[in-house]
Parts: structure tokens; sequence; C-alpha cells
């Protein structure tokens, strides 16, 4: 089977309905997985998630109508359907749909699915760790960094930091290599949590 091309970088989201598609946890989860493992079809993507079929189809088209996945009408044959990831990540600025209607609800549920998910990813980290050979041990980071800033330097240094980060998936990133995942979070907290 041959590959989508090199899905785009990112794609912006400005609109509060593309927004909620993405906000279900199954979507999420199929774009997550078609963006690491590549493209696939809903049956195998059910297997992996645990889902039925009909579910998986079902919600690869209404990501295809927001135009996050594409078909693959030349992958497969007969019945067998291919989806791919059209980006690599996608982006939306919560000011911009905080004062659409039904915004900042959605931009609340995707910011608990997405601090959920990234618990997991954390916990996944832990469980693995003891099996990483030990190169990959002494490369592995985990940062607690305290800044004190103003809401306009905290989006000024997160825009420099996201800029690093696309500067090296674009310039240094090799294919033949495991995917490394970089969590990047800016927040503050009126309580450290002890």
């Amino acid at each position: 089977m041959s590959t989508l091309p090199p899905p785009d970088d990112a794609v912006d989201v400005h609109d509060v309905s593309a927004l909620k598609a993405l906000a279900h946890p199954l979507r999420m989860s199929l774009l997550a997985a078609l963006r690491s493992d590549g493209p696939s079809t809903a049956s195998r993507l059910a297997d992996r998630l645990g889902e039925s079929s009909g579910a998986t189809s079902y919600h690869l088209r209404q990501l295809a109508g927001f135009g996050f996945v594409q078909e693959l009408p030349d992958e497969g044959t007969g019945r067998e359907r291919w989806w791919g990831a059209v980006h690599r990540s996608t982006r939306w600025n919560s000011e911009d749909l905080l004062d659409q209607p039904g915004g900042r609800e959605v931009v609340d549920e995707l910011t608990d699915r997405l601090v959920a998910h990234q618990r997991r990813m954390l916990a996944a980290f832990a469980a693995e760790r003891e099996r990483a050979d030990d190169e990959w041990r002494a490369a592995a980071s985990l940062n607690d960094w305290a800044l004190r800033l103003s809401p306009g330097r905290a989006r000024e240094l997160l825009a420099e930091l996201n800029g690093v980060v696309e500067r090296w998936r674009d310039e240094r990133e090799e294919a033949d290599q495991p995917l490394v995942h970089v969590l990047l979070d800016l927040f503050p907290l009126q309580d450290y949590p002890l």
C-alpha cells in the first residue's frame, strides 16, 4: 500500500462547528491514530480502538466533512475504504472562538479532553520507560518551569516555543525514527499542587 503524501503541517480552526466535531472522543482517537500510524481502514481502526466498524466509519465521514481526514480512493480493494489524515496537527486560538455561540463550551470540552489525553500519554511513558534502552532513557525529558508573566508575554513565549518545535519538525525530523511526543503546556495556577 502506498501512503498519503506528507500531510500539510497544520490546520487552523476558526469555526466552532469544526472544533465541536473534533471534541468527540472517538473522532479525536481516530484522527490521532491516522496521524501517528498512517492511513488505515475503518475496520482496522475499529479493532485498534475497541469500537465497531460502523461507528468508526461514521465518525471518519464526519471528520472528512470538516476536512480533517480524506478517503484514499486508490487504496484497498472493493468495499475496503482507506482513510488518511490531511494535517499533522490542529491549532485554534481560543480567543477567536470564545465569543462565538457555543464557543466557550466547546473550547472547555476540548481542553478537558486534551488534558485527559496528556495524562494518558504521560502514564504510558511512565509504564514504558522501564523497557526503553539507556539511550532513550537519557534522551527523554519531563520539565516543569515556572515563570512570572503577563498574558501577553505568555502568548509571546508560547509562540516562540511552538516555532522552535515547528522548525525542528520541518528541518530536522528523521522519518525512520520513532515518533517522539513533545507536550508543550503553558498555564497559570493560583495554587501550586504539592
